[in-house]
């Protein structure tokens, strides 16, 4: 039951089956029996989330229940939730209970869908490990003593882990798919602005990206559906118009281009993930498509410039972190300054510092020009590179990550270490495109994602392209070894 996909839980709680109820009781129980080992719940809402099950049964009783009524999932702390701690893994929000709900939450609730927590993340999303979290590390399914990867750990690990169906998270350089590849699910980061971030606490408001996690393609077209819609609250929004993404699904990918970078196959990429990746290109062979080779010379200054760009961003955004308003206050302030200093040393972890500062010194007056805006300069030509990638081939394919997931503490004193880890994701946040990590092999018992980048709207195309290829493999469908074993 743990394992099963949407349409399945769907299916069985229309035909009664089962009730919402019980499918709740069922997954909060493998919350309370597996999450001591993974820690990715940071709070779990076991009345919050019984009390909309028996409203959900209510409704599929009337026969009124929308598709996916009564499914229990989970958010990302990075979303608020009205009544609910919104902590986004900091000390910053400890306490912190949000006044209203995120757009996304909102669009979830109104289908009746039990919320049975929020789960765990790298402190304000700023991380590739989820190992910068205020609560402490989560630890993946597949091995316990590796990374589950960030930042949206907490919500792959409790999917991997079969303790919820499906999650929400969020990407701002590749913090959907990384976690997803290493903990061998699937994950996509939608179009820059198809789905809301209203209510979504900002990192870099330029970059941010809410999407869904889940076992396979289709589910993440079930959820996609649900998560496309326009927000006049977000300026950022665009009311675009919705495709019918599970019709999608279906179709045959005879033709289909494939664009083959080589600089993804170049130094820094593990042997193995490289075999499993040409491996898993070759399947798409198989069924009908050709590969064709393209460049992407601006590449390699990505995480550069990123890490200009995006720190640049958090220190604005984090700036209403003041001890003023919300959030961590520090006790007994002298002044003002003193107020300001202390709250934010306190509230903020090393790496949200870090990428303060960071951010502060690109923008300051005298390093604007020489940092900040010839990083921008180099994201329209890598947006660029894409473009005219796209002239060529239908979709790009590649790595998620250099590697599978590595060892906790292995990178945490090796910051370059840590930030290359995003090598293949971050362009695609750079230029604003939809991608998506699906599972494509093992390498020493560990999972590996391939990488799926199509142009701007592309998301229904990058689904069936992602679908058929989980018709003709069993990837999605290996099991960690804490999701094995349990029946209802």
């Amino acid at each position: 039951m743990n394992m099963m996909s949407l349409t399945e839980l769907n299916q069985a709680l229309q035909t009664k089956q089962i009730s919402s109820v019980e499918l709740t009781e069922f997954f909060l129980a493998r919350i309370a029996q597996h999450d001591s080992q993974l820690n990715s719940f940071i709070t779990v809402t076991a009345e919050q989330a019984l009390d909309v099950a028996k409203a959900a049964d209510a409704r599929i009783a009337r026969g009124d229940a929308p598709n996916l009524c009564g499914i229990p999932m989970a958010h990302k702390d990075i979303f608020c939730t009205d009544g609910v701690l919104t902590s986004c893994g900091s000390k910053m929000l400890v306490n912190f209970t949000a006044p209203y709900d995120a757009h996304i939450v909102s669009q979830f609730k109104a289908l009746d869908m039990p919320m049975l927590g929020k789960t765990n993340m790298d402190e304000f999303a700023m991380g590739s490990s989820n190992e910068s979290s205020y609560f402490g590390a989560v630890k993946n399914p597949w091995a316990l003593d590796a990374v589950p990867g960030g930042s949206s750990g907490g919500s792959a690990a409790a999917v991997a882990a079969g303790l919820v169906p499906f999650a929400t998270g969020s990407d701002t350089g590749g913090s959907i798919r990384q976690p997803a590849s290493f903990c061998g699910i699937s994950g996509l980061k939608p179009t820059y602005g198809l789905a809301s971030r209203f209510g979504m606490v900002a990192y870099a408001s330029s970059l941010d990206q809410a999407g869904p996690m889940a076992q396979s393609a289709e589910d993440l077209a079930l959820t996609l559906d649900v998560m496309h819609s326009f927000d006049y609250r977000d300026s950022t929004s665009l009311d675009q118009p919705k495709p019918n993404y599970m019709a999608a699904l279906s179709q045959p990918l005879a033709g289909l281009r494939i664009g083959v970078p080589a600089s993804y196959f170049g130094d820094g990429l593990d042997a193995e993930v490289k075999q499993v990746i040409e491996a898993a290109v070759a399947e798409y062979e198989k069924m009908g498509a050709q590969c064709v080779a393209v460049e992407l010379p601006n590449q390699a200054h990505a995480v550069a410039a990123y890490y200009i760009l995006a720190p640049a961003e958090a220190s604005s955004n984090l700036s209403r972190f003041d001890g003023v308003r919300y959030g961590h206050r520090c006790g007994d302030p002298k002044d003002l300054a003193d107020l300001y200093e202390r709250s934010r040393a306190e509230g903020f972890g090393i790496e949200v510092q870090k990428r303060i500062m960071l951010g502060t010194y690109a923008l300051s007056a005298g390093y604007y020009d020489a940092y900040y805006l010839k990083a921008q300069k180099v994201r329209r030509l890598i947006q660029q590179d894409f473009l005219t990638a796209f002239e060529q081939c239908d979709v790009i394919m590649g790595p998620v990550a250099p590697t599978p997931a590595f060892k906790l503490g292995e990178k945490t004193d090796d910051p370059l270490s840590m930030y290359l880890a995003d090598l293949y994701t971050i362009p695609v946040n750079l230029a604003g495109l939809p991608a998506m990590s699906i599972p494509a092999g093992l390498v020493q018992g560990l999972p590996v994602g391939l990488h799926l980048v199509g142009p701007y709207f592309s998301e229904a195309k990058l689904l069936n392209i992602a679908h058929q290829f989980q018709l003709h493999t069993d990837w999605h469908r290996q099991v960690s070894p804490l999701a094995q074993g349990a029946a209802l």
